[in-house]
C-alpha cells in the first residue's frame, strides 16, 4: 500500500520545525511500513511498533532494502506504555485506540509534533473499511483529543473515504 499524501507532506513539514538533527518519529500501529520511507526521506529517524511480529519484520526488510534504517519493535500498547518525551513525531494512520490518547500525548516531546488519519464513521457509508464503532472516529472527536496543544491543521473530509486528519504540536 502507497504511503498517505497527507502523511508525506505534513512529515516534510513538520520536520522543518523541528531543531536539527536527526529527530526520532514513532510510527503507532506501523503494520509493514507504508510510511517508512516518507519519514525517513523527511529526515526522521523511525522507530515502529505493532503487535504483529510477522508485519514488523516485513517493514524492517523493506527499510534495509530501502537503505533506510527502522527500530521496530512488537508491543500491546494496552500493557506496556509509550515512554514520556520520547518522540518529536508520533504517526498514527488507520488505527484508533481511544484508551491511547493519553500515552500518544505524554511521549511526544514538547515542541514535537503529532499527525493522525483515521477512519470517521461516515465511513460505513462505503462498502469498504472498518464497520465497528470501535474504529471510528465521532465528528469531532479526534479534535478533542488535542485542544491543548496547537492544532496546526484539521479536517474531516468524506471523498473518497471519510477520514479525520491532525497535525497537532506539543507546547514547548
Amino acid at each position: 500500500m502507497s504511503p498517505s499524501p497527507f502523511v508525506v507532506e505534513w512529515a516534510l513539514r513538520t520536520a522543518s520545525d523541528l531543531p536539527p538533527g536527526a529527530p526520532r518519529a514513532l510510527d503507532v500501529a506501523a503494520g509493514r511500513g507504508r510510511h517508512v520511507a516518507a519519514l525517513a526521506a523527511a529526515g526522521f529517524r523511525v522507530f515502529g511498533v505493532d503487535r504483529s511480529f510477522e508485519a514488523l519484520q516485513d517493514a524492517v526488510t523493506v527499510a534495509r532494502a530501502d537503505g533506510g534504517w527502522l527500530r521496530a519493535w512488537c508491543a500491546d500498547l494496552t500493557a506496556w506504555p509509550l515512554v514520556e518525551d520520547a518522540f518529536d513525531l508520533v504517526l498514527v494512520t488507520r488505527y484508533l485506540q481511544r484508551d491511547l490518547f493519553p500515552s500518544l500525548r505524554r511521549t511526544v516531546t514538547r515542541g514535537g509534533f503529532v499527525i493522525y488519519e483515521t477512519f470517521t464513521r461516515r465511513q460505513l457509508r462505503y462498502d469498504w473499511g472498518p464497520r465497528s464503532p470501535d474504529h471510528l472516529l465521532e465528528p469531532g472527536e479526534l479534535l478533542s483529543y488535542f485542544l491543548d496543544f496547537e492544532v496546526i491543521f484539521y479536517e474531516e473530509c468524506d471523498e473518497p473515504e471519510a477520514v479525520a486528519r491532525l497535525v497537532a504540536r506539543r507546547s514547548s
